[in-house]
């Protein structure tokens, strides 16, 4: 969710005044998503990298996350939206991380779209935590070197049991990844558009769906496989 800064800088506007109107733009995307039966939407709250940022910005996004949590609780219940997490929940502060447990809580047996909050998170960090879990299984003979495959990692990523992304949206014109899912987005769509976060609408995010739609996935084969001729 990229440019809430450059958004506020370009209004001469404090950049936390960014990220309270960013804020607004997450439940427009949540509710076109419902709308149009899109099961999972994770969104890039926090990275690990963000922690560089001036303290006052990193205070103030803390304490933004967690009003708006508060404040739209019962609408996300109300959706029937699941809430889940990934990332290092444990070192966010305390006023940040009860609310957000509470919420998961709550929202744990909701099934209309499931919302990833990716909240302290990197992605490096994620494989490396999972290469240690899997040595420690190796170490303690629970797990077998040749039985080390994608299946087997998957299961110990902070995303087991998620879909991997099939679209990434990037807007304010970036065209990195950022360390955001790297091994679960190996084949997803990436759709960069120079739109800030806070302009992103719902009719910002059909543009980037249509892009998406005129998308040939491959995975690998030939655009032949994918389709193939047809017969009369």
């Amino acid at each position: 969710m990229d440019g809430n800064g450059r958004w506020a800088a370009s209004r001469n506007l404090p950049r936390l005044e960014g990220h309270r109107r960013g804020a607004e733009r997450i439940f427009d995307v949540i509710d076109e998503c419902i709308t149009l039966g899109i099961p999972t939407l994770t969104i890039f709250a926090f990275s690990v990298e963000n922690w560089k940022r001036p303290v006052e910005e990193v205070s103030g996004l803390f304490k933004l996350g967690e009003f708006v949590l508060r404040a739209n609780l019962a609408r996300i219940l109300k959706r029937k939206v699941k809430l889940k997490i990934i990332g290092n929940l444990e070192e966010m502060p305390d006023f940040v991380k009860e609310p957000l447990k509470d919420a998961l809580i709550k929202s744990k047996d909701n099934d209309v779209l499931t919302l990833v909050v990716a909240l302290n998170y990197g992605a490096r960090q994620e494989v490396a935590l999972a290469t240690r879990k899997i040595a420690e299984e190796v170490a303690a003979g629970k797990l077998k070197p040749d039985q080390i495959n994608w299946a087997e990692l998957e299961k110990h990523l902070e995303t087991a049991g998620l879909p991997d992304p099939d679209l990434i949206i990037r807007t304010s014109g970036e065209a990195r990844l950022s360390n955001f899912l790297l091994l679960q987005a190996a084949y997803a769509e990436i759709v960069i558009t120079e739109t800030y976060w806070p302009d992103f609408t719902k009719e910002e995010f059909q543009k980037s769906l249509a892009v998406f739609a005129k998308r040939e996935r491959r995975f690998g084969m030939t655009g032949a496989q994918v389709q193939p001729a047809k017969t009369l």
